[in-house]
């Protein structure tokens, strides 16, 4: 039963996509579509979830063709973690901007556009984190990327158009690196399959492991922004409306991450570049928090932090133990929720406020305690202050380093470690700076404050006034709300969200499991 669930993840996904692209001229239906296909991803994920967790991985030989012959497609309990999360992601954020769209009449999203865009996005995401193979999971990267392409460029505004073309530029040298390094692994050793490629490099000679190994980093690495690959992120993601940059700040660097673990832990695990990751980690951290201290704008401040936390990731992958993956799957999950809250949170300060930057914005929590709540939730938490998910996760991945700093590097992990602590404050410092202008700041301190209403005053030929108001929809206010109240329990829950972690990384540090499963009889 469970294997007839593993291809539905992306079939739904592909056929809701053509089904909205179908009713392009019935807004409902589309809107009823694509929601309808979220929730039910949502559901089939669960299900996948309490099942491998429950019995073991479940494996799919697509058309019944073995591996390596076929498409294989594999969920173990690192795959469904992030099949859950990314399903819950992605539907609340279609809620969102179901809610914002109903209220600006589709102007942000149009509808014929954006639902079978967000759908085959959907399907790029979850179709990578299935892959048995490289090449299949360049497919789902490919998938994603392309329907990215047009959901950061949706209203073809000037700013827009040129954020999109360097995103797409980059994306494109990223999949050129990526599909270089399949097609000299497979040269190498005559096959793609995740599984066997762990057995055949392994007699590779060092060097080419190493060049091989490196090359996958480096595609990897631009797909996840680590540092010094991440220089195209904060000048992209600000631009696209609210629930897209929630989207992929939220995911789309996720699944970089996850593909550099499973190349970590699967294919290369006998090419130790843990020294190399756990630098790319540190300054990571460090550039990219100290570029969000420069950032007057909301959007682009958190587009930083975004970049930054991902080096609390590759910490955790370049530490390699059992406690350091199940920190950093621990902490994944967090970063996901959180970030995606910041990031719709940001979208109703922009609408209650009518702009991103602290210059212009005053007042906003004696106008909102709400919108001052949501934001602030998320605040704490992504700057590591206890007893939230991000202090937690933190805290498994420093103690992950200090008893992997037991090795002649041992003075690296406890510099990285030192990083992550002042990066953990400067964010803290960063994001309380911007609620204490935006929200505790009175409107009479802010010199030249102008009332968003003020711009929105015509005056008629008669002598009257005419006003425009925007509303802020309540299936906003809703889908952030659920968000924060999720950031919340996954504090609540830490203690069998970690164990479940810990079992998914005891997988991960068993590569001849994870061959055992994909080829029952052994390799031939």
């Amino acid at each position: 039963m469970t294997a007839v669930l593993v291809p539905l993840v992306v079939l739904l996904p592909l056929l809701g996509a053509a089904s909205a692209l179908i009713l392009g001229r019935h807004r409902r239906a589309q809107m009823a579509v694509s929601l309808g296909v979220l929730a039910a991803v949502t559901v089939i994920a669960a299900v996948l979830l309490v099942a491998v967790d429950a019995t073991g991985p479940a494996v799919v030989y697509i058309g019944g063709w073995d591996a390596p012959w076929g498409i294989t497609l594999v969920v173990d309990r690192l795959s469904a973690i992030m099949l859950v999360i990314s399903a819950i992601m992605l539907l609340v954020v279609l809620v969102y901007s179901v809610g914002q769209g109903i209220a600006d009449q589709h102007r942000e999203t149009p509808v014929s556009i954006f639902h079978p865009s967000y759908l085959i996005l959907s399907a790029g995401v979850f179709n990578a984190f299935i892959a048995g193979d490289l090449f299949n999971l360049y497919v789902g990267f490919e998938i994603l990327l392309s329907a990215s392409y047009v959901l950061l460029t949706l209203g073809g505004t000037g700013e827009r158009i040129r954020a999109g073309v360097t995103y797409i530029i980059v994306s494109l040298v990223s999949s050129l690196f990526f599909l270089s390094a399949i097609a000299l692994i497979y040269g190498a050793t005559g096959t793609v399959n995740i599984a066997q490629l762990s057995v055949r490099l392994a007699e590779l000679p060092g060097t080419v492991q190493l060049m091989l190994h490196l090359l996958l980093l480096i595609a990897f690495g631009i797909k996840a922004a680590v540092f010094p690959l991440s220089f195209w992120l904060p000048d992209s993601y600000p631009t696209a409306p609210a629930p897209v940059t929630a989207v992929f700040a939220g995911l789309l660097t996720k699944v970089g991450v996850y593909a550099i673990i499973r190349t970590e832990t699967v294919i290369f695990t006998e090419s130790d570049v843990s020294v190399l990751l756990m630098v790319i980690g540190g300054l990571t951290m460090l550039i990219g928090i100290l570029g969000a201290l420069t950032q007057a704008d909301i959007k682009r401040l958190l587009s930083f932090t975004l970049v930054s936390h991902i080096g609390y990731m590759i910490f955790g992958i370049a530490v390699g133990s059992q406690l350091g993956y199940a920190a950093t799957i621990y902490y994944v999950v967090h970063h996901i929720t959180v970030q995606t809250t910041l990031f719709l949170t940001t979208g109703l300060i922009e609408r209650f406020g009518g702009a991103t930057s602290i210059n212009r914005l005053a007042g906003l929590l004696k106008a909102s305690p709400l919108l001052g709540v949501l934001f602030f939730i998320p605040a704490l938490n992504l700057g590591g202050i206890p007893p939230f998910s991000g202090f937690l996760g933190k805290t498994g991945l420093f103690l992950a380093g200090a008893e992997g700093a037991t090795r002649a590097d041992a003075w690296l992990s406890w510099v990285v470690i030192g990083v992550g602590a002042i990066t953990s404050l400067i964010t803290l410092y960063a994001l309380t700076r911007f609620w204490n202008m935006a929200f505790w700041r009175g409107r009479s301190e802010l010199e030249g404050y102008e009332s968003v209403l003020l711009g929105s005053v015509l005056e008629a030929p008669e002598g009257a006034t005419v006003t425009a108001t925007r509303t802020t929809p309540v299936l906003m206010v809703v889908a952030t709300s659920a968000l924060v109240m999720l950031t919340i329990c996954l504090t609540v829950f830490a203690g069998p969200i970690f164990d479940l972690a810990g079992r998914a990384s005891a997988d991960l540090l068993d590569p001849g499991a994870y061959v055992s499963l994909i080829f029952p009889g052994g390799i031939r």
